[in-house]
């Protein structure tokens, strides 16, 4: 399921980095079991879930919802209290943002390398929210954290699973033409909302058109995610947005309609080529990394969640029906793997980058600490 790095470095692959997850038996805990079980890199050594998980094998607190079987070696292991004692140096989170809050301090403060999927830090000034292909720079700001300087540790977070696929596809658009104005509609499977999610009376034919801070999310987030490093603060993208967030009944991919007016006027030839050609060095032979970030696909009827999810091993967006727009200046659709691309994945990858940038230590965290 994962790409392969087409030019690893020897040192990651002779020495795995030892990894744990927090919040290891909810649905993006899974993904990161299913992703990072084979991981040339990583070995999953900790996991942590709920009290009422801790102390229970792996295989006895989680129900496994995906379509790959649960690795038997986790299955195996046994859930560690959710407390740094004893923890790798580096965590991987996938907890509720209301324990993400009052947990990710704590391991970031105990010397934790905290890899956050939580929407808890996304927006705080001194902790970057990153897309390796689109701002690898912003991790500038892990510098600057009181956690970095007292213990080692920090935060980093990856985006709101329906800012990534779109922030993919305007990259390389706004880095050649420039963006003043965005309109989204998004289509947001139900894997979105995590296990057991949206009730099936609610979603089966049916569009639910609300998701609870789903739209201030994606408005936020997009215009940090394309703004600019200055000295040890963002400056967001000087932009409008206006975002309109549904719940519809798919099982995994997030499409999206969108809509851009562009500061200097572009052909479609050349907003095909800005997607063609952009192949950011950040995430070149990261082992999650998609070989070409976004791809277009020239079908009328393209991309679609069944068909195109799964691209680049989850990890691509997938772009289409590029035309002009009657209010702006051009609209396409986008489509990205949610629980891949825009949750465990994204996380790995920052991870990924991380290591390649030598920010990441193998060293457990000490009790004392």
């Amino acid at each position: 399921m994962k790409n392969q790095p087409s030019s690893p470095l020897s040192s990651d692959a002779d020495q795995p980095v030892s990894v744990g997850i927090l919040g290891a038996t909810g649905m993006v805990g899974q993904r990161f079991i299913q992703l990072l079980e084979n991981h040339p890199w990583f070995r999953i050594t900790w996991i942590a879930a709920s009290d009422r998980s801790s102390g229970k094998t792996y295989a006895e607190a989680a129900k496994w919802r995906l379509d790959t079987p649960c690795p038997e070696r986790i299955a195996s292991m046994v859930l560690a209290p959710a407390e740094p004692d004893h923890a790798p140096r580096v965590i991987f989170a996938a907890l509720d943002t209301e324990i993400a809050r009052e947990m990710e301090p704590r391991f970031a403060a105990a010397g934790c390398a905290v890899v956050s999927n939580s929407s808890a830090f996304r927006m705080a000034p001194g902790v970057p929210l990153v897309i390796p292909e689109v701002n690898a720079d912003h991790l500038h700001l892990i510098e600057g954290q009181s956690w970095r300087r007292s213990s080692g540790g920090y935060i980093v977070t990856n985006p709101n699973c329906s800012a990534i696929g779109l922030v993919l596809a305007l990259k390389p658009i706004e880095e050649r033409f420039g963006i003043e104005q965005i309109f989204v509609s998004t289509m947001q499977a139900v894997s979105g909302a995590g296990y057991p999610g949206v009730a099936s009376m609610d979603i089966l034919g049916n569009v639910v058109p609300y998701i609870k801070n789903e739209e201030q999310k994606m408005e936020e987030e997009t215009l940090k995610l394309l703004g600019r490093l200055s000295g040890d603060s963002i400056l967001p993208l000087e932009a409008r947005m206006s975002a309109h967030c549904n719940r519809v009944a798919v099982e995994d991919g997030h499409t999206e309609s969108v809509s851009l007016k562009l500061r200097r006027k572009a052909t479609r030839e050349e907003i095909l080529a800005a997607w063609a050609e952009f192949q950011p060095l950040a995430g070149q032979h990261l082992p999650m990394a998609p070989a070409q970030p976004v791809e277009w696909l020239d079908a009328e009827d393209r991309p679609q969640p069944r068909l195109d999810r799964n691209r680049g091993g989850g990890m691509a967006a997938s772009v289409g029906r590029l035309r002009p727009c009657g209010l702006l200046d051009w609209k396409f659709t986008v489509l990205s793997h949610n629980t891949i691309r825009g949750a465990a994945g994204a996380a790995i990858l920052n991870g990924e980058l991380l290591h390649r940038l030598g920010k990441l230590e193998t060293e457990p965290v000490a009790a004392a600490r």
